[in-house]
């Protein structure tokens, strides 16, 4: 099917999305992982397993109890969370407008009437557009949005800090474990400045919160890339671990990305030689057409 969408007109294209997400999650909902609560200092990020793989996120701002949340695709998980967490929820973060990131969100403002801010006109009950370095807050925590055009034409990465201490990154479908979004509307080049010039300079110890439980996949394909790189193979045995008792593998940190993510090591020379490239963005190219053949 995602062959297709670099033909068909926009509208057309993003029907078959919706219908493919819808289609193939059905009987899934919430089964994938459990629940899983990320203590930083003065943050707190609550993982809310959605759909098939999707992740949700509730983020709180520990010292004033407001909260947001990332792509509230279930809006009754998320009610119950914020009910159990005692939070007042203040805003809801769009990363990106296709079904199971944005389709929750018109149900979620009827629950608990908030703004929704998001970067494409696209996306569902959007009330506040941002733009790359547009700054908000959660409470007394620091939002950042940085514009990753590729995997859409909108997408926005959210870099949220408590200052002085690591910062958390909510990366939609531009960046996942050890992997990253299909091109569907953007290019190589896009993905290159997304991953390596705007999230690959934030700290090495931001924690990555992505949209998706796609890890084990992901690394078993890095492992045909770099099948000696001991970081890969250390990672995909956790991960597998890990997923055998069905925890979230999130959150990474963009330090450990750089050591095991193919998308992020294509300005390392051995992998442009492995895949007869001499340049990030060809590699780029050349990773990403491998990736979207490949079955685990």
């Amino acid at each position: 099917m995602f062959s297709l969408l670099k033909i068909l007109p926009n509208r057309v294209s993003q029907g078959l999305v919706a219908t493919y997400f819808k289609v193939s999650l059905i009987g899934a909902r919430g089964a994938h992982s459990s629940d899983l609560n990320i203590n930083m200092s003065g943050m707190k990020v609550k993982v809310l397993p959605a759909l098939g793989d999707n992740y949700m996120y509730l983020v709180v701002d520990e010292s004033t109890r407001e909260a947001a949340v990332v792509d509230p695709v279930e809006p009754d998980t998320v009610v119950k969370a914020v009910n159990d967490e005692g939070v007042k929820l203040t805003k809801v973060l769009t990363t990106h407008h296709h079904w199971d990131h944005a389709g929750g969100n018109k149900k979620m403002v009827e629950a608990i009437p908030v703004p929704v801010l998001g970067g494409d006109d696209r996306i569902e009950a959007l009330t506040e557009k941002v733009s790359d370095g547009y700054k908000t807050n959660i409470g007394k925590l620091d939002v950042e949005c940085l514009s990753t055009p590729c995997h859409t034409g909108g997408h926005i990465c959210y870099v949220v800090s408590n200052p002085g201490q690591p910062p958390a990154v909510f990366t939609g479908d531009t960046l996942f474990v050890a992997g990253c979004g299909r091109f569907f509307e953007g290019t190589a080049d896009q993905m290159c400045k997304a991953l390596l010039e705007k999230l690959g300079t934030l700290p090495d110890n931001t924690q990555v919160f992505c949209g998706h439980e796609y890890t084990t996949s992901n690394l078993k394909f890095a492992k045909t890339l770099e099948p000696d790189n001991s970081d890969v193979l250390d990672k995909l045995d956790w991960a597998e671990s890990v997923r055998k008792e069905q925890k979230p593998t999130v959150p990474s940190t963009i330090g450990e990305e750089k050591k095991y993510n193919p998308f992020m090591r294509v300005q390392n020379q051995t992998l442009q030689k492995k895949c007869g490239c001499t340049d990030a963005v060809s590699t780029m190219q050349y990773v990403r057409r491998l990736k979207d053949n490949f079955k685990a």
